[in-house]
């Protein structure tokens, strides 16, 4: 194997003071940051709409609505993400896009993949135990792998047989968190009482009592009527507690994610608890079928006062007695971080899955997100990549950090939170990740990048025939479903049959309902339409369990004027714990190199070469990587090679269809202290065997 001919390397010394990650100058506009890794919750609700919270729709609708106080004073108190999107219209690629800080054109879980196994790789649990957190992921998961059975058609009662922590490849112990409680499986949180039949549920499944897993043992016999918003709320505020007790010093990151308000509509046993916080409000009892202070009275039987209208029906009552429970829960949440004197410390962010669905599990009594509005002012549900369906409730609080009353319309979408958590945490985001940091969003200050917000999905089904959705929208068929934000426009192309076919392109900053399809009306437009879908390409990767009528496509290259041989490379001395990407930091050094192997001498450090790779000609290309440090791989914005998380050392090859031309190649290495690191590559093409990347081939 040849290796690349040595550096002309122009170096250029660094300011003084070098550190592992760029002091949080966005921070200091609100408050001077001190540079302490605040703790961080995640709150993450299931098939709760945009239209659902009240200061974003219901304060407002006409007509019947239902209301959230507890969450318009969380909005109040912080920011309001007003433009924040799930990278699928489904849970299982949502929730792994969420913690693998990818969005869902490099993400292994897509479309309907419930169960699938996101690999062992970075998440957000590895990127802040990586920071010295202690990490706790409490609630839904349905991430885990199929375990022995490996098939998701076999029958529930099989999946029970031979499943258990031991045999699920990617249980959440595997996979960063120190400490689980909760459903496991995907169809577990259909229901809500996960030790009680439900009598009025239409289908088996859905009434059988379900697992929940607290770390390797499976304690839903001890869990008699508890329902699971509160259940998993009292074991979050216990949690707290204890650590607060035996790690005060030790920052924690929990992700709370709700099994509600989704799928079967069922409520709480009684009112919630008197009071909030430390020693009000819900309580972990600890006792076997007294697990938490609202086990006890009917399951499924109370209804918040404001909603037993005689005018309202049965499952609109419910409906809104459930997501009014979450918002007493993150009232009782907050109010507990206050009592323990770190509400100051403590980063919280509430968002959800995927737009509402229209789904009850009440034989007879069907309830439509049209019953509240729940998509909000726009078109689309759940599986749609209208802005119904993609559009999420989200919000940041922060005393003291986050300046209160803020709303940020920037876009922005669930892989950005790897990036923000890991700055806020003082370790660079991983160069495998494709988000950004929402510091400057979420603290209403300073400049960030703009966040790569991309959805792709595929459902069988239509967009419903809502009386309230725009005819266009109406019974119109879903298939290959894609969205993209570019330019301030986003571009929809829904039933995909090749690539094609025309995006629609909308302004949905004042085309709510997208109804003013802009493609085609002026130059630019057409333009841009050309831009969006060559940028499909040069984004994503294909995945082989989802195959898509664009997978084949030749990724179209970049024109380039004024070139200069070799590549231009940055180097980042210290000592970082994974292959690290930065957007802020400066470099220590900076220069041009005909090669992949600039020389730091005795310094640890991370090195980033980026310029231009000429293809030949059209047809498919394959890049090897070998090289004794970790490294990432870009071309374009596709992620080719990762060969960061476990890596330890051979060869890596990857597969890419390029149009002839010029196309972006970025290498993100990561250097040991004392090590000159062997990194080389090399590549074949339609007509010509595997042979070094020769250095006339690379410009920048």
């Amino acid at each position: 194997m040849m290796k690349f001919s040595a550096a002309l390397i122009h170096r250029r010394t660094l300011r003084l003071g070098i550190a592992l990650l760029s002091v949080l100058m966005a921070v200091q506009a609100t408050r001077a940051y001190n540079g302490s890794q605040p703790n961080i919750i995640l709150v993450f609700t299931d098939d709760m709409g945009y239209g659902d919270l009240g200061v974003f729709h219901q304060n407002d609708r006409v007509g019947k609505r239902h209301a959230t106080p507890n969450l318009d004073r969380f909005a109040r108190e912080g920011v309001q993400l007003r433009r924040h999107y799930c990278p699928a219209p489904v849970c299982a690629p949502s929730r792994a896009s969420l913690l693998r800080g990818l969005h869902q054109g490099h993400t292994e879980v897509r479309n309907s993949d419930f169960d699938k196994a996101i690999p062992d790789n970075h998440t957000l649990g590895t990127v802040l135990q990586g920071a010295g957190y202690r990490t706790l992921h409490v609630g839904k998961y349905g991430l885990q792998g199929l375990g022995p059975e490996g098939e998701l058609g076999n029958s529930y009662a099989n999946q029970k047989a031979y499943n258990n922590p031991a045999e699920w490849p990617a249980y959440p112990t595997k996979r960063g968190f120190d400490e689980y409680f909760g459903y496991v499986r995907h169809v577990d949180g259909h229901v809500h009482y996960p030790n009680n039949e439900w009598p009025i549920g239409n289908s088996e499944s859905h009434r059988t009592g379900k697992e929940v897993w607290h770390n390797n043992e499976e304690v839903s016999a001890s869990l008699d009527k508890c329902y699971t918003t509160d259940l998993f709320t009292a074991f979050a505020k216990k949690w707290i507690v204890d650590h607060r007790k035996e790690n005060a010093d030790q920052p924690f990151f929990i992700y709370l994610a709700y099994d509600t308000p989704h799928a079967a509509l069922q409520v709480p046993t009684q009112a919630y608890p008197e009071g909030s916080g430390l020693d009000g409000g819900l309580q972990w009892v600890g006792e076997h079928g007294r697990m938490i202070n609202t086990a006890s009275g009917e399951i499924d039987s109370w209804i918040h006062p404001d909603y037993r209208n005689p005018e309202w029906s049965n499952v609109e009552r419910r409906f809104a007695t459930m997501v009014r429970r979450i918002d007493s829960c993150v009232g009782d949440l907050t109010h507990l971080l206050e009592d323990l004197g770190i509400d100051e410390d403590t980063l919280v962010v509430f968002t959800n899955d995927n737009g509402p669905l229209a789904v009850s599990y009440i034989e007879g009594e069907p309830f439509t997100p049209i019953h509240f509005q729940s998509y909000g002012p726009f078109d689309g549900e759940k599986r749609d990549v209208w802005e119904g369906g993609i559009r999420m409730p989200s919000l940041a609080r922060w005393p003291g950090t986050i300046l209160e009353g803020t709303i940020d319309q920037t876009p922005s979408q669930f892989h950005d939170w790897m990036a923000t958590f890991a700055e806020l945490a003082g370790v660079p985001m991983p160069a495998l990740s494709d988000g950004v940091s929402l510091i400057p969003s979420i603290t209403a200050s300073g400049e960030r990048q703009p966040s790569s917000v991309y959805v792709e999905f595929k459902h069988g089904r239509r967009t419903p025939n809502y009386a309230d959705f725009h005819p266009s929208h109406r019974n119109r068929p879903r298939g290959e479903m894609q969205a993209i934000f570019m330019e301030g426009y986003k571009g929809v192309r829904v039933d995909i049959k090749s690539h094609a076919d025309a995006f629609e392109i909308f302004d949905v900053t004042t085309d709510l309902k997208e109804t003013r399809n802009l493609a085609g009306t002026s130059e630019y437009f057409v333009g841009l339409e050309q831009r969006m879908r060559d940028r499909t390409l040069q984004m994503r990767r294909p995945n082989a369990d989802n195959p898509r009528p664009y997978d084949g496509e030749l990724v179209p290259p970049v024109g380039l004027e004024a070139t200069r041989p070799g590549l231009s490379w940055k180097a980042y001395t210290g000592s970082f714990p994974w292959v690290p990407k930065f957007w802020s930091k400066k470099p220590d050094y900076v220069g041009t190199a005909t090669g992949l192997n600039v020389d730091l001498g005795p310094n640890k450090g991370a090195i980033v070469y980026s310029g231009y790779i000429e293809a030949p000609e059209d047809g498919e290309y394959l890049l090897y990587l070998d090289s004794s440090a970790r490294a990432i791989v870009r071309l374009h914005e596709a992620l080719l090679i990762d060969a960061d998380y476990g890596y330890e050392g051979g060869e890596i090859a990857s597969r890419i269809a390029l149009k002839s031309g010029w196309h972006p190649i970025t290498v993100h290495l990561l250097k040991s202290a004392g090590e000159e690191p062997k990194l080389d590559i090399e590549w074949s093409g339609p007509s010509f065997a595997r042979k070094a990347l020769a250095t006339e081939s690379l410009v920048h």
